[in-house]
């Protein structure tokens, strides 16, 4: 290749490269700054909420729809650095969001739950939930999914759709709930005797509230012996601790009081 045609290509592909390249560093440098600034707005204005008499779950749905927002317009801003119409892109933007939206009803459904979740407030962040078959306290109420934390400790995602579209359970809304347990007792045991001893027990258990007062009563005969309903009551926070301190009492309880262990009670006869 003559050496002139060597410096004119050069000349043309240095010509088109630089801008091209400056236009590339400016994007990385505004998507860079763009980023930080989005984060900083949402983490400013989350903060300022957080100062007034806001619900956490709603601080949170906020900020990320304000964060949603504020990524889109600075992609669009992009574009237009780049030289590309963006009226147009709108235009576009639109008739992929509908394509989209039929192909992806799933994400609308959940993004409609989300926002009638804020509406209808079933519950908030913080509060001990069944939704969507899954139980855990509530730590955030998105966009499109509500995150819970399982009792064992796994963060699970539910979508709103499946959250809204189910039954929702609400330990935390009143300020107490029943612990439902049982006590199989020996057919040969007096069920009055038994009864009067966990009540007095039971009653001394931590965080067991005396109103309303621990139920204790014969819920069914099995071919073991009676069966006693042991149903105190006490605050969402303690419940599993009075659930396991509840289990222990009624086995301590019997094995001081001298009561034979269960045993099923077969009447075997004999033909003639």
């Amino acid at each position: 290749m003559p050496a002139e045609q060597v410096t004119q290509l050069y000349a043309t592909t240095t010509q088109w490269l630089v801008p091209f390249g400056l236009k590339v560093l400016g994007a990385i440098a505004l998507w860079l700054i763009g980023r930080r600034l989005i984060h900083f707005a949402v983490a400013l204005m989350q903060r300022g909420m957080r100062r007034q008499p806001i619900d956490p779950t709603v601080i949170g749905f906020l900020g990320s729809a304000v964060s949603v927002t504020l990524n889109i317009i600075l992609v669009v801003a992009l574009l237009g650095f780049f030289g590309v119409e963006t009226t147009s892109f709108a235009a576009l933007l639109a008739g992929a969001g509908l394509a989209i939206g039929s192909a992806w009803s799933g994400l609308l459904s959940n993004f409609a739950g989300g926002v009638f979740l804020m509406i209808l407030r079933p519950f908030k962040a913080g509060d001990f939930i069944t939704a969507g078959g899954v139980t855990g306290t509530v730590e955030e109420v998105g966009l499109f999914s509500t995150t819970i934390n399982t009792p064992d400790n796994i963060r699970t995602f539910v979508g709103n759709g499946k959250v809204l579209s189910d039954n929702v359970q609400n330990f935390s809304a009143n300020p107490y709930r029943r612990v439902d347990l049982v006590a199989q007792l020996h057919g040969s045991v007096d069920h009055n005797a038994a009864i009067r001893i966990l009540r007095e027990r039971v009653a001394k258990v931590p965080h067991v509230l005396a109103d309303p007062a621990p139920v204790i009563e014969i819920e069914e005969f099995t071919s073991f012996g009676p069966k006693l309903a042991v149903r105190p009551f006490c605050s969402n926070d303690h419940y599993w601790q009075v659930y396991f301190d509840t289990n222990r009492v009624i086995r301590e309880a019997f094995g001081e009081a001298g009561f034979p262990a269960p045993e099923q009670l077969v009447a075997v006869r004999q033909s003639a």
